[in-house]
């Protein structure tokens, strides 16, 4: 036990008490807007901007440059969501309806998916040249060669950008993505060193669930009111 929290505690014995603060506040973002999610409230995805952009910074700071850009990606993601919730609030002027995925659209989350984990791949691929300044003298070194923490990266990656996706197309859906995504998330920053970030997850996979299950009744409702 006593070996387990020293596991715990020592990827934080480099970090400077600022990162671990903004660490911290970031991952209380990242609750807040899963929240709001829940809620069916647009102020799920500032608060998620502000989350990511977060842990884009520490990313960066901590050398993690693969993650770093992985976390644009997100942010990216979250502004066409914003565009799209805001574009229909003011279109309809009323509460935002949800549903669940149809056919074509589990086609396009897989082609989706198989696009974001090809993309994370080639970020890896880069990974010698992005994390020394794209150095020249770094291309003998770039060859495809992949961890299983790699292959486990570009999945959960991919997992959570169908998940965001389907948010953005508010989608009953995105809960059971995201459920898989925590669930791997967890053990997954636990490894890497970010207790904190795990703890997060922990708390996102509860708000998941209880998000899934609300918006099933939700549905069930506005389909009564036709």
């Amino acid at each position: 036990m006593i070996d387990f929290l020293e596991f715990l505690i020592e990827p934080y014995r480099t970090h400077a008490t600022w990162q671990i603060v903004l660490e911290i506040v970031a991952t209380l973002f990242g609750i807040i807007s899963v929240y709001y999610t829940y809620k069916r409230d647009i102020k799920l995805y500032p608060t998620t901007i502000i989350s990511t952009g977060i842990f884009m910074f520490l990313f960066f700071r901590w050398g993690l440059y693969g993650e770093t850009i992985i976390q644009i990606y997100y942010v990216s993601m979250a502004i066409y969501g914003w565009l799209l919730w805001k574009n229909e609030l003011e279109l309809h002027q009323q509460e935002l309806q949800v549903s669940w995925a149809t056919t074509k659209e589990y086609r396009k989350a897989l082609l989706f998916f198989v696009a974001s984990f090809l993309f994370i791949l080639m970020v890896y691929y880069f990974r010698p040249l992005i994390e020394n300044n794209f150095n020249g003298n770094y291309l003998a070194q770039l060859k495809i060669h992949y961890t299983k923490i790699d292959l486990i990266d570009a999945t959960t990656t991919a997992v959570f950008l169908v998940g965001m996706w389907m948010m953005a197309k508010r989608k009953i859906d995105n809960w059971i993505f995201w459920i898989i995504g925590d669930l791997i998330m967890i053990p997954l920053m636990i490894y890497k060193g970010a207790v904190i970030t795990s703890l997060q997850y922990i708390v996102l996979l509860v708000l998941s669930i209880i998000g899934l299950v609300d918006w099933i009744d939700t549905q069930k409702t506005q389909k009564n009111k036709l």
